[in-house]
């Protein structure tokens, strides 16, 4: 209990941290200490799998794309011109949804929760026909009953790896100016 309020703790310490600091590159490092300590709180509530994926995606190649955008933009944050009450209202808004939701949860641990006392045998017994002879029950699925989530998280990976690209397409300022006047920028 006490290491999983720590790890909490440090993951609101991390992420105030990562909104708070004009340092791009320094936001960057904390958006991978971020994910190493979520991929830790998973492993703690015994979901290896979800962990090695946060570490693997979230630390590891998420922080190296972020790197590379970061060699072809600024380093450092612009000032914002609009006031910040309208996206702190949301993300409030949002978050107090999100801990009402919380709030008809099961406790952690509980043996009396339906997790725990309705599983259904059919997903172990039935998995074999089901999958057509699929060597791994977890891998069956996570393919065939779990298909609808797998194709959403993959359609989510997809979705930020275009948007990479394309943001690592653009050409600095000067080149867009020089193509657009016809005239080269000033040289230092």
């Amino acid at each position: 209990m006490l290491v999983s309020v720590s790890i909490l703790t440090l993951l609101a310490v991390t992420a105030i941290a990562i909104a708070r600091i004009g340092d791009l590159w320094a936001a960057v490092m904390f958006t991978g200490i971020f994910s190493f300590l979520g991929a830790s709180w998973m492993l703690i509530l015994d979901a290896p799998d979800v962990a090695f994926t946060e570490a693997a995606v979230g630390a590891g190649i998420s922080t190296v794309l972020m790197l590379g955008t970061l060699a072809l933009t600024g380093k450092k944050e612009k000032p914002t011109k609009s006031s910040p009450i309208v996206p702190l209202f949301v993300v409030g808004v949002t978050g107090a949804a999100l801990i009402y939701g919380t709030l008809d949860m099961p406790h952690f641990g509980d043996r009396h929760s339906p997790v725990q006392t309705r599983i259904d045998p059919g997903f172990v017994e039935k998995s074999q026909p089901d999958m057509h002879g699929l060597p791994n029950v977890v891998t069956g699925l996570l393919g065939s009953y779990r298909g609808y989530d797998t194709l959403g998280e993959t359609a989510v990976i997809f979705t930020a790896g275009i948007a990479v690209i394309l943001i690592l397409r653009r050409e600095p300022k000067e080149k867009e100016t020089e193509r657009s006047t016809g005239k080269k920028g000033k040289s230092l």
